[in-house]
């Protein structure tokens, strides 16, 4: 028995790379999969058939998946997610948003357009499926009266946490599908709905756009049982486990997988503190206050 035996997947991006080995490893542990795929360019241009190489793949190694080529941004067409789990499979219950693109450069050199096209993919092209997703689970659970089990996993970057020269559009758009995975798992909870998000790390198509980047390594090249730290199906374990029933107490998290390391990540969090007394600041002495007790860059001296 496959830890997934009976699910329904749809992975975003999963044309290539990290996507691909989700699909993958979605599949092997019984699901079926919907395998989604613009089939654009790494920067997003054009349009392709590149998720019928997952599906063959998958359907080599015994499993069943279908390929949709819908782009994740835009809402009409996004519809189709869903309704092809269920027209193609009978049920929609996994969720994974991996879909996206770079156009980097440091900020005078980056184009309207450049920051518009990557918001748009990583962005919105999380929040459709998310909204999507949603209202088919919400149906369910108002027809049933029963939690759906659905699950969420969406894709994060060490950028969007900790910044990255030349990725003003980039980071920030992954930083914020942190912060909507964390408000999803709120609004989806009662319906019995997981969100979680993944931040991988990888060879792939995307990191290869980097100075001295590893050269590019597709999921399907690495022989069963070879550890590669840049296999892009590296995370694509977590992926699946957080798919599972068994992971079913597990939402609102935010958890990096890199090489054989798995990090949980901690959300905002109250640091140090001042307080004033009920008396409003005072500009010229809140430098003062701050070096001091916040950020520890002048020493108080002694105190009782």
């Amino acid at each position: 028995m496959g830890m997934l035996d009976g699910k329904v997947a749809v992975v975003t991006g999963a044309g290539h790379g990290i996507g691909r080995g989700h699909a993958m490893e979605l599949a092997k542990h019984g699901a079926k999969v919907v395998v989604n795929d613009l089939g654009g360019s790494v920067t997003g241009e054009g349009s392709g058939r590149d998720a019928d190489l997952t599906v063959k793949i998958i359907q080599d190694r015994g499993g069943e998946a279908v390929a949709n080529y819908a782009d994740v941004s835009d809402y009409d067409a996004a519809a189709s997610l869903v309704s092809d789990a269920v027209e193609a499979f009978g049920r929609f219950d996994i969720l994974v948003n991996n879909a996206g693109i770079v156009r980097d450069s440091a900020i005078w050199n980056m184009e309207e357009r450049d920051f518009d096209s990557v918001i748009a993919v990583h962005l919105k092209g999380t929040w459709v499926p998310c909204k999507h997703a949603a209202l088919h689970w919400r149906e369910q659970n108002k027809a049933s009266g029963a939690p759906v089990g659905g699950r969420i996993i969406n894709t994060i970057s060490g950028a969007g946490l900790t910044g990255n020269f030349g990725q003003t559009n980039y980071a920030p758009a992954k930083a914020a599908i942190a912060s909507l995975t964390q408000t999803l798992s709120l609004e989806l909870y009662k319906l019995g709905v997981t969100v979680n998000a993944v931040g991988p790390a990888a060879a792939t198509r995307i990191t290869a756009t980097m100075p001295n980047a590893p050269a590019v390594i597709e999921p399907d090249e690495v022989p069963d049982g070879e550890w590669n730290r840049m296999d892009p199906a590296v995370s694509s374990p977590l992926v699946a486990w957080l798919a599972s029933d068994e992971a079913d107490h597990v939402t609102g998290q935010i958890i990096r997988a890199v090489a054989e390391n798995i990090i949980w990540m901690t959300p905002w969090a109250d640091g140090p503190a001042i307080n004033n007394g009920g008396k409003r600041w005072d500009a010229t002495k809140l430098g003062m206050q701050l070096a001091t007790d916040v950020f520890k860059t002048r020493a108080p001296g002694l105190r009782y």
